[in-house]
């Protein structure tokens, strides 16, 4: 995983950082493999209470555009109505319109925006938010 999330983000998380989420009772983390068993994504899914968080989302640069990233976020959805969460938020790099429209399209809505969220380079983030239609 840590090899994808170095790949993938220009801030990446240290390995040090998995390690301690599998450890975590409030992470959910999802790997997919392939057929040799090796791992080609993962999402991170932060349950607590009702809330929920999805930290991140990555997939392997040579898979990108295949389902695999739809397939981990419809995975951390489910978890967290299993979990009970009312609502799961996320942020996102404004000019990463691949991720938004996965996003809109499990009903992810803008309900925010954090300014100079992220470095290297400097951009705002948006703050999507999903409502769990399952919680009453």
């Amino acid at each position: 995983m840590a090899g994808i999330e170095l790949a993938s983000f220009s801030d990446p998380w240290p390995a040090s950082a998995f390690t301690d989420l599998m450890r975590a009772r409030h992470a959910r983390v999802t790997v997919a493999v392939n057929e040799h068993d090796i791992a080609v994504g993962y999402s991170v899914l932060l349950a607590v209470a009702d809330e929920g968080e999805i930290a991140n989302i990555a997939v392997a640069s040579t898979l990108r555009g295949r389902g695999v990233g739809a397939r981990l976020l419809d995975q951390a959805l489910l978890d967290a109505q299993r979990e009970g969460v009312r609502s799961v938020y996320l942020e996102v790099r404004t000019s990463n319109h691949a991720a938004r429209d996965l996003y809109a399209s499990r009903a992810f809505v803008a309900v925010g925006r954090r300014r100079a969220y992220y470095r290297n380079p400097l951009e705002d983030a948006l703050v999507l938010r999903w409502d769990n239609p399952s919680a009453g």
